[in-house]
């Protein structure tokens, strides 16, 4: 199909600010952010996009830039993990970057009213009844933990709640599945955070992955193939969305930026599937309006060549 069949709404001028610095105490480092909005309308809904690794608030336009055209208001941190920040293995915070990611959306949501401040003409115009949270790749288990996804602490050995009353929904992009066996050694041995478990994760979620996604090799994350990633879907309760992309690698088309290296799969149609899609689903989980996410759903199904197919639970 292509992704001009699902309707959307005429995007608005944007106003990007970059960096707000929210003060971080035990971090090392304060939380560097990109705000994105709209430069009209009211009763702004909010998501936060957690990058993967190695990514920064510069990351991700394709997806930041379209939620804000759209209505949203879309904060970006960078994480310790970033290649901007240039943290070395053997600093003592390693270990538990994964927390650290989690503990970083916990303070924007805590200091969303300076961030509102400090942008110019936002003032006001945030619906805080309404926040979602994305991420893709390690940024989606960060996202998910927002949502009720736990994580045994490889430190204390405990695995905390970590979920937040306030996010509503979630979009998680080409996510790891559980651990345990599912790991290559190395994955055990260097990222034993990489054990999430899905059991409590039982808030809306949209779950997106690509039937190509091997994961960079590089990376050595896991014994799988493609399938591993939608286990977020299939392991976790509640209401639940399955957008699965043909011929879609990990980066699924280029979500990450625009002409950047680790895109191996370019695809513009298939970034503006992922556009429409994730928008119209966000819209509907939030209480906004449910027309868009039906005539996406719709669209697919109907499709004689589609480029990926939508299931819900």
């Amino acid at each position: 199909m292509a992704a001009t069949d699902v309707a959307i709404s005429t995007p608005a001028p944007i106003v990007s600010v970059k960096p707000l610095a929210l003060r971080s105490p035990g971090r090392g480092i304060d939380v560097q952010v990109r705000v994105s909005a709209p430069t009209v309308g009211s009763h702004l809904p909010i998501i936060l996009l957690s990058h993967g690794s190695g990514s920064s608030l510069d990351g991700y336009g394709p997806l930041a830039d379209y939620w804000a055209a759209h209505g949203f208001v879309v904060i970006q941190p960078t994480h310790l993990d970033s290649r901007t920040v240039g943290l070395s293995k053997d600093d003592l915070r390693t270990p538990r970057i994964w927390r650290y990611r989690v503990e970083d959306l916990k303070r924007i949501l805590d200091q969303l009213h300076l961030l509102e401040a400090a942008v110019p003409g936002l003032q006001g115009r945030l619906d805080r009844g309404r926040i979602a949270v994305a991420g893709h790749s390690f940024g989606g288990q960060t996202a998910g933990n927002l949502l009720g996804l736990r994580v045994l602490d490889p430190v204390s050995r405990t695995e905390a709640d970590l979920s937040d009353a306030r996010v509503k929904a979630g979009v998680l992009l080409a996510t790891a599945g559980e651990g345990g066996a599912n790991l290559t050694p190395f994955a055990a041995d260097h990222m034993p955070h990489m054990n999430p478990n899905f059991a409590q994760m039982t808030k809306p979620t949209l779950v997106i992955v690509g039937d190509q996604d091997e994961i960079p090799r590089k990376y050595q994350l896991t014994v799988r193939g493609p399938d591993w990633m939608a286990e977020p879907y299939y392991l976790s309760p509640g209401s639940k969305s399955l957008l699965t992309l043909f011929g879609a690698e990990h980066s699924l088309g280029g979500i990450t930026g625009y002409d950047v290296q680790e895109t191996t799969d370019t695809n513009p149609e298939r970034v503006a599937l992922i556009q429409r899609v994730t928008l119209a689903y966000l819209r509907h989980a939030l209480g906004i309006e449910d027309e868009s996410w039906a005539a996406a759903q719709k669209a697919l199904s109907a499709s004689t060549s589609p480029i990926g197919r939508i299931e819900s639970k």
